[in-house]
């Protein structure tokens, strides 16, 4: 019975694993992340179809905003089955937050700074975690921790000159920056090193207008611009 139960234990493990593994792919193979403060649930899947239409799959909802876990369950009902986004949370704080994000749906998180239980709690579940940092040594904390990826925030601080900094004496880390990460840059966030970049305002400053148009625009050139850095 025993050999039998740990046989069972073993496959649902390899299961979520595979699932946090195809996460994890997606978001480097997509290498955007929009990253929604939408006002109200409405603005939100508006921002999100006019992502999906410019070719984004990571959908980051901060927990700025107010109702966050319901809108990710809604989001969550609406296109995760249909695989074209993956949803995950922002701006989470603390494990409690972290937590009620996953049950809602989340299928990453993301945070400003490292919160080591925060990461022990995502790796419990197996869902990928992004903590924040800005130094070598922060950058460190967060792989020892558990980190899949290391958020890079604020980015507009150092610029891409950070990244590659940083891969000098840590090659193997996968680093995603956001804040100020623009059009004008995002070429050299990604020759850099960034696997990633996580993207607000300047993809989805047009939600505020309602000019959902300018969103699927921007972000075709922002996916535009990653696969040209990505080729050379």
């Amino acid at each position: 019975m025993d050999v039998t139960r740990n046989t069972i234990r073993e496959r649902e493990r390899a299961i979520f694993m595979a699932i946090k593994e195809e996460i994890f792919s997606r978001i480097k193979e997509g290498g955007l992340v929009a990253v929604v403060r939408a006002e109200n649930t409405e603005q939100a899947f508006k921002i999100a179809e006019a992502c999906i239409a410019g070719g984004v799959v990571g959908l980051e909802i901060t927990f700025t905003v107010p109702g966050a876990a319901e809108l990710i369950k809604d989001l969550v009902k609406k296109y995760q089955s249909s695989g074209s986004l993956i949803i995950g949370a922002g701006t989470v704080l603390d494990p409690e937050t972290a937590r009620a994000a996953i049950l809602a749906g989340a299928q990453y998180i993301v945070s400003p700074c490292l919160n080591v239980e925060t990461v022990k709690l995502c790796n419990r579940y197996q869902v990928p975690c992004m903590p924040g940092a800005m130094t070598v040594k922060e950058a460190v904390e967060c792989m020892e921790a558990g980190a899949d990826i290391v958020k890079i925030f604020p980015g507009e601080l150092f610029g891409p000159a950070i990244i590659k900094a940083i891969k000098g004496p840590l090659p193997q880390v996968n680093m995603m920056p956001t804040g100020g990460v623009s059009l004008d840059n995002v070429s050299d966030w990604i020759k850099a090193g960034a696997v990633a970049v996580g993207v607000g305002g300047s993809l989805t400053a047009g939600a505020k207008t309602g000019d959902y148009e300018s969103i699927t625009s921007i972000a075709r050139q922002f996916m535009e611009k990653i696969r040209v850095a990505r080729a050379k």
